[in-house]
Formats: structure tokens, sequence, C-alpha cells
């Protein structure tokens, strides 16, 4: 499908933009493409290379293909695209395919639709299931000529935060900076892939914080559009396309190494021009305590010096609470993912063409036990008589809450750490369910991970997580921006300029 002229213009403009704000001091591209260890490029400089005749497509594709071979013990991938992106790469060196991305190597989290390989949703009851029709985002970043490498691992039909998927043909997902520890979910096998530098970027999805923490915990950047209440409020609009939880709560959300990749994405498949950074002097940040408390020691020395470095920088930290928050939000949580699925799944199927599977199908062969147990609660409509109240009164009133904690202290974002803890150990054993703080006693990792992300995505704000720092474990910390409604190019302006700040992630040591 070509693009109309002036969306070419746009995008060529949005490229170029992307390659002036790309990581620094990267080797040339044909050493990063000869080399497949070597630090990978920015998206933007991969496909000026490409474009420029530096580089073959073909060599980028292969490049992400062997290092994907190489580096399968991370379970980043559950399937391998390499025919179909390699002829697709010979088709953009031979001029039949161009685009502003041509070439590009991303992977695609493997619950969203591709209609030529399968989209498994981490299960084992969609382990063949092939949709009719690739996923409107990622049909925009294909039509733009993006080529998918494969399709990411991820926390099993994406309900839980760890990404440890005990499904036979999948298996954990590793942190490529500890491969004891989760990489976070449920786009752990996205956010894996582009830490350790198979892509540079790619989709991942959010419904409480699924781009957002593992982008986190691997040190990349990762964006939740805005989703409102649907409609012209929702950024991305991949309806019946993604295999589903909750069509209140879930949007597809761009994952990079870097904040000018996720933006470039971005553009592409809303048809905007590309953020560029602004100036952080006077801008007003909200850090509620509540989301400041509770931290495990690992991140205090990381999130200290961010805050010192924002504030030497001229913007404004506002201390005041968003007072009942978190009470609020627990209300309206579980009624809502809970409840949502036993529609949403089936319209999922029907509408992608999946015949001979149904609900019940799915919630009997689940391999991980904490998404069993949510699918119990799914199968019982254990939320069934709670759902009308938390759609209908409980999450208006936590919209008008965070409305109007931006509005009374006039803030341009509010921050906070996007965990409360770097990346806990994985334990097959138990899911990975069970983490501690501080040494504290166990807490369920789910709800310790997306404390901070959960209230956000119940509201339908934005929220970008980009890289703050590392422990002294070598750990990799993420702080998080979240936006009134339809601020998703603010926030992307504030990360890239937050990002100068703050810097990059080293590469892991693979």
């Amino acid at each position: 499908m070509p693009l109309h002229p002036s969306r070419r213009d746009m995008l060529k403009t949005s490229l170029g933009v992307a390659a002036a704000t790309a990581l620094p001091s990267f080797p040339l591209m044909e050493q990063a493409m000869a080399q497949a260890d070597a630090t990978p490029t920015s998206a933007a400089e991969i496909v000026q290379a490409i474009r420029d005749k530096k580089i073959t497509a073909v060599s980028a594709v292969q490049a992400a293909i062997d290092r994907a071979e190489k580096l399968k013990d991370l379970n980043t991938l559950i399937y391998l695209n390499k025919d179909a992106a390699l002829a697709a790469a010979r088709d953009v060196d031979a001029g039949k395919i161009t685009g502003p991305l041509a070439g590009l190597p991303i992977v695609v989290k493997d619950n969203i639709n591709t209609k030529d390989m399968p989209t498994t949703g981490g299960t084992p009851a969609l382990q063949n299931a092939r949709p009719k029709n690739n996923a409107p985002s990622l049909q925009k970043l294909l039509d733009a000529g993006a080529i998918i490498i494969g399709k990411a691992n991820m926390h099993e039909l994406a309900f839980g935060i760890t990404s440890t998927n005990l499904s036979s043909f999948a298996g954990p997902v590793k942190n490529p900076y500890d491969t004891t520890r989760i990489p976070g979910g449920s786009s752990g096998g996205s956010a894996a892939a582009v830490a350790a530098g198979i892509v540079t970027c790619g989709l991942g999805t959010d419904t409480g914080g699924s781009t957002r923490v593992p982008a986190a915990l691997t040190g990349i950047v990762g964006l939740r559009p805005s989703v409102g209440n649907g409609g012209a409020r929702r950024r991305y609009n991949d309806d019946h396309a993604v295999v589903p939880i909750s069509h209140t709560r879930d949007t597809v959300g761009p994952m990079g190494r870097n904040v000018a990749d996720v933006a470039l994405l971005d553009s592409i498949i809303t048809g905007t021009v590309m953020a560029s950074a602004v100036d952080l002097h006077g801008k007003r940040f909200g850090v509620p305590p509540s989301m400041w408390g509770g931290l495990d020691s690992g991140l205090l020395d990381v999130v200290a010096a961010a805050r010192k470095k924002l504030t030497d920088a001229g913007a404004e930290l506002i201390g005041k609470d968003i007072d009942g928050l978190a009470d609020l939000n627990a209300k309206l949580s579980f009624p809502i993912a809970l409840h949502e699925p036993i529609e949403d799944i089936p319209a999922y199927l029907k509408a992608s063409g999946i015949k001979g599977i149904t609900l019940a199908d799915i919630a009997a062969k689940i391999a991980s036990p904490d998404v069993k147990g949510a699918f119990g609660a799914i199968t019982a409509d254990a939320f069934g008589k709670a759902y009308p109240e938390a759609v209908g009164t409980l999450r208006p009133q936590l919209q008008k809450l965070y409305e109007n904690y931006f509005r009374d202290n006039n803030l341009d974002a509010i921050l906070f750490p996007t965990t409360i803890s770097p990346a806990p150990p994985i334990d097959t054993a138990m899911g990975s369910g069970e983490m501690t703080i501080n040494g504290g006693k166990p807490m369920p990792t789910f709800d310790t991970m997306i404390r901070n992300t959960d209230p956000g995505s119940n509201a339908g704000i934005p929220g970008l997580s980009l890289f703050a720092g590392m422990t002294q474990s070598g750990l990799p910390v993420g702080l998080e921006i979240d936006g009134p409604i339809g601020s998703d190019i603010t926030l992307l302006g504030l990360g890239l300029s937050m990002e100068k700040l703050f810097g990059h992630a080293p590469p892991p040591k693979l």
C-alpha cells in the first residue's frame, strides 16, 4: 500500500528528526552490521544507512536474525520469521519495498495479529492460530517498510507482569542484564530483544504496565499511548486485532532503545509529526509521595540522582499527593480486567477468523499457574456484579481525580519510579509470583510491580517509561512520566530532553 504523498513527506521529516536525536557515539554502520555483538544503532541510523546504500537491508535483517539465534537462550522470541524477513529485505534492496522505515528489523509481541505467521498469545490453545489480517498499528509500520524478524515472547495471554511463561513452546523470558531475573511483562520478549540488541525497536501492548514495566527493568523506553474512553481519545486503534484482556484498557505501544525511536514509530502509526525535545526549564512535574514511598533500596540512589538532574535543569518538582488514588484504583481494576475478557476474547476470535477455539478451550489449556487462576475468576465471572459500577462510576471518578490533579497543580506531567524495585529473580516453580522489597516478607510480584503504573492505565492517560540509571548491582531503573489524555507528543518531547540528562543504558554483557 503506497503512502499518500503528504504522509510520505511528513514521515521523511520524522525520520530526519529521529536521526538527529539518535544515540551518540555508535560505531559505523558497516561495523554494526558486520559484528552482531556491536552496540546496536538507532532505528533512524539503520534506515538512513540502508537508504544511503552504506549497508543493505539484507545485512541489517541477517544481523538481527543471527543475534536472535545466538541469544536464543534468552527466550525473547516465540517465532523467528527468518525466510520471510530476508525475502522482504531483498525486496527493499531491489527497490520493490520503499518507505520511511524500509529495511528496519522489528519484533512484534505475539498477541498482536500477524496474518502471515501465528499469533499465539503465548498460550497453548492459540499456538497455531492464524489471524486473517495484521493489526492496524502494525500494518502502518509494514506499509512504511519495516520488516518483522519475529514474534516476541510474553507473559501468557498478557495476564501478568513477569514474562515467566510456562507454556512448553515459549518458556520464561530472561533479562539480558541478569539472566537469572525477569525482564518484566507482559511485553517481556519485546523488551529483552531490544535491550539485547537483536533489534532497536518493536511493538508491545499495555493493559496495566506491560510496555512500561519491562522497559524499566531492561533499560529501554516504553510508551503507553492515550486510551481515554476510546473513540477519538484513543491514540492507537486496534479493535479486535490483539489477543485481548480489556477493551477499556488495552493498547498497542512502541518500545525502543531510545525515546527518538519510540517517537518515530509513534509518528508513523498515528500519521503525526514526530515529537521534538522541549526545554525542561520551568516545567512542573508532580511527584506524589505515595508513588515515591516504599522503594527498594536498590533504586534510591538512582532515582534521587535523576531528580537532582531535573531540578538542576530548571524543572520544578511538586510534592502534592493524589489523595485516594490507590484505594479508588483498587476498587475498579480487577472488576474491569477480569470481566471484560468474557466478551472481548470471543469477539477477538470471531473478528480474526480464528475458528474452532473458544474461551473455555483457552482457559482449559493455560500453562502458567497465575494465569490459570485469573481465568478461573474470568470464567466464573467473579466480578460481573461489580463491573457496572467499576466502569460506569468509579473509572470516571478516577479520571476526574487525575484531571483535577493536573489542573490544580498546573502540571506538565507526573513523575515517579516506573517500578518500586529492580528486576526480581525468576522462579519457575512459582511462576515468579512472589518477590521481596528490602529483604522483607514475600509479596505478590504482580501487585508490587504495577503499583505505580496501574492507576494511569485505568484512567486511560498516556505514560512513558525511560531509562534513569543503573543500580550498584548492574540492574536498570526506569522513571515514568504520565500526562493528561492526549498529551502523548508532549510526553515524548519531555522524554527526549530527560534522556539527554539521564543518558542511555550500557549494553548488557552477553
